[in-house]
């Protein structure tokens, strides 16, 4: 149950995409590849962890994990992780049926909001997209969005990260070059936080991280999922395995590998510090064999993503999702099917850190405007979701007795008491009349939406930063210097 949910039943519109006997089969495919196949490990801090552990090492980097371990690490991991805004308040507990949406990372192309003119994205627009979540009830955390084009390659993923921390008191999920940046992050929140362990008691950003598929786990990876467990930052250790490309064809074939592959991960990070918060997670993009393009929603990827999150439950971990993506080229209406598709899937079947809000055209390019439009649908369906209020009050069979056969509800003072929470009301959707619609420009929901983000965003200001602690964080931040 979400924080958005009160009052909610536990399994209010729940799915159960896996049967316990397919979670079971796609385990024992998973720790077949992780125990008797094997992977590549190129880092040697892990390497030398796993050699200690037990695994065979083939030489010189083929690691055989036994399955043991694989257990151990299950049960030494947290079954939910707390998550904290900026300023030090609870935002999300991952785990669970808990459903939370966020933006994406690093597109690198960007619908203006003012023009409509498609265009290489720009610092600026990381700002704008943090600082527009920042004001949506809906959106609970907040990636770039937009790729910084117009900053020097080797800074990019921290000016991001400082353009974020500016204009968004909602947590983060982050990108990062390697190492040295990271550093500087980890740095900056624990000067937000007042040091290393209130920050590892109050985790104020997520990272994400990835092996490379197929089966194989690299330096800049394992550097990131170590230095996390070492300081207690919660970590995304998510493949992308493409169907048909770096993994099987099959959605069984592609879960059994995205699992494997997570989970060797989750075995290194265990053994570097037991009970550090870890996501797990796949990002199963398919290969369209009738035009070798990536999809984001097509019927194989959305069923190898609720075959994931089944697998998730099943782990008893928290897991990484995709939340309201569209392969469309524009805020369509196959935008709109195909947001309501992921997303609702993905609440019903409580995938719980669900990025890439606002992604169009195969996740390379962002629209405020579906951002927006988003928000709204969330809140719809988190008002679904949360179920039917049963008590003696919303029974109503005092105002039903009242009002008797024939009457009507109108003037009860039950329908006065309720008037205000009972009925969930739109921002954007239309829910006027022709000739009210006429009247008011007769504007369709894309051009609605743009509309509420740019009041949104000439109104909106998120609470600045103490000017002690600004300062710090430009002074962490300009003082970066990026390896060659």
């Amino acid at each position: 149950m979400t924080t958005h949910e009160p009052g909610a039943r536990p399994q209010a519109g729940r799915l159960t995409y896996l049967s316990d006997d397919d979670a079971a089969a796609l385990y024992a495919a998973a720790l077949e590849i992780v125990a008797d196949i094997g992977m590549r490990v190129h880092q040697t801090e892990a390497l030398e962890l796993l050699r200690a552990a037990g695994c065979e090492v083939v030489e010189p980097d083929l690691v055989r994990i036994p399955c043991e371990l694989v257990e151990r690490a299950r049960a030494s991991a947290p079954a939910a992780i707390e998550v904290f805004d900026r300023g030090g308040e609870p935002a999300m507990t991952l785990g669970g049926y808990a459903s939370y949406f966020g933006t994406g990372s690093d597109l690198m192309s960007t619908y203006d909001l003012e023009t409509g003119e498609h265009r290489r994205s720009a610092l600026a627009d990381v700002c704008r997209a943090a600082r527009l979540v920042d004001a949506l009830p809906n959106l609970d955390f907040v990636m770039s969005s937009a790729y910084p084009n117009d900053v020097e390659p080797r800074r990019n993923h921290l000016e991001s990260f400082r353009a974020m921390v500016k204009h968004t008191t909602k947590p983060l999920v982050v990108t990062c070059g390697g190492l040295d940046d990271l550093r500087i992050m980890w740095e900056v929140a624990g000067a937000l936080r007042g040091g290393g362990e209130d920050l590892r008691a109050k985790p104020y950003f997520t990272v994400y991280a990835e092996p490379t598929s197929p089966l194989r786990h690299p330096t800049d990876s394992l550097d990131k999922l170590l230095f996390c467990a070492d300081r207690g930052i919660p970590v995304i250790y998510s493949p992308a395995p493409l169907a048909g490309g770096t993994a099987p064809l099959t959605p069984a074939g592609h879960v059994a590998q995205g699992t494997a592959e997570s989970l060797f991960g989750l075995v290194i990070h265990q053994l570097r510090r037991p009970g550090a918060p870890f996501i797990f997670g796949m990002g199963p993009a398919v290969l369209d064999m009738g035009t070798m393009q990536s999809s984001y929603n097509a019927p194989e990827y959305l069923a190898a993503l609720l075959g994931a999150v089944g697998m998730a439950r099943w782990l008893d971990l928290p897991n990484w999702g995709y939340g309201a993506t569209s392969d469309a080229q524009l805020v369509d209406a196959q935008a709109g099917m195909e947001i309501a598709e992921l997303a609702l899937l993905c609440m019903t079947a409580g995938s719980n850190l669900n990025h890439d809000v606002g992604y169009l055209d195969f996740g390379l390019t962002a629209s405020l405007e579906l951002v927006v439009i988003v928000d709204e649908y969330l809140s719809m369906n988190r008002r679904i979701l949360g179920g039917i209020d049963v008590t003696p009050e919303t029974l109503a069979l005092d105002a039903v007795r009242q009002v008797g056969p024939g009457g009507d509800f109108l003037a009860s003072r039950h329908t006065a008491r309720h008037v205000r929470t009972a009925q969930w009301r739109p921002t954007i959707l239309n829910r006027q009349g022709r000739p009210r619609w006429e009247e008011e420009g007769g504007l369709d929901l894309r051009e609605r939406a743009r509309r509420k983000a740019l009041e949104l965003l000439a109104r909106h200001e998120p609470a600045p930063l103490d000017p002690d602690i600004a300062e710090r964080v430009d002074a962490l931040v300009d003082g970066f210097e990026p390896r060659a």
